[in-house]
């Protein structure tokens, strides 16, 4: 038997129409729509075993885009990759950081903590067989993803950031650690399409 390998592709929603409003969710905007093109004819020659997505409405419709390309893939829709809080304040925390969970409840914490623990344990751990697994989900969800595959402390997720449609590729082997093999590659993306960082990072 040689070796197995996992590919876990982990696809950030495209940007959502009006989220400077600081609605919670919604449609994307048209510039999304484009983004979730661009990444899926990227990923159109990948043969994917599942596509799965987080339930929200930004996510959804960037899996539905992205799936049109795919023949005969369905995207499911997945509460681990809800958009969450993957863990709360620890005292190693770099205190920059503190003001982030100024409105967040311990319940959201715990919530986010459970949920993760399960995200994690479902796709990094080794299969059987060689496949290729795409997840639409959102920025923390990816971050906590990154975090874990390099074991780093909790709070790490923090200042992982992906743009809107960016691709994050991760490897599952049956006897090693998991490796990274890309992270918010936006090499699909003209300059126009590049959003969702924050403003003070270059690209």
């Amino acid at each position: 038997m040689g070796h197995v390998s996992r590919y876990v592709y982990l696809v950030r929603h495209g940007e959502q129409l009006d989220a400077e409003h600081g609605l919670p969710d919604g449609p994307l905007s048209g510039r999304g729509q484009r983004q979730a093109r661009a990444i899926a004819e990227r990923l159109s020659g990948v043969p994917f075993s599942r596509v799965r997505t987080s339930p929200l409405q930004r996510a959804v419709e960037t899996a539905k885009l992205m799936t049109e390309y795919m023949p005969s893939i369905e995207p499911e829709p997945s509460a681990l990759l809800m958009d969450c809080i993957p863990s709360g304040p620890t005292p190693d925390m770099p205190s920059v950081f503190e003001p982030f969970y100024g409105g967040i409840t311990p319940e959201e914490i715990a919530a986010g903590e459970a949920q993760m623990a399960d995200a994690t344990a479902e796709w990094l751990s080794p299969s059987r067989d060689d496949r290729h697994e795409l997840l639409i989900t959102h920025n923390f969800v990816i971050a906590w993803f990154v975090r874990e595959v390099f074991g780093a402390p909790a709070w790490r997720w923090m200042g992982i950031n992906q743009a809107n449609c960016g691709l994050t590729i991760i490897r599952v082997r049956s006897a090693k650690p998991p490796v990274l093999v890309a992270h918010n590659d936006l090499g699909h993306l003209p300059a126009e399409l590049r959003t969702g960082l924050p403003v003070d990072q270059p690209f």
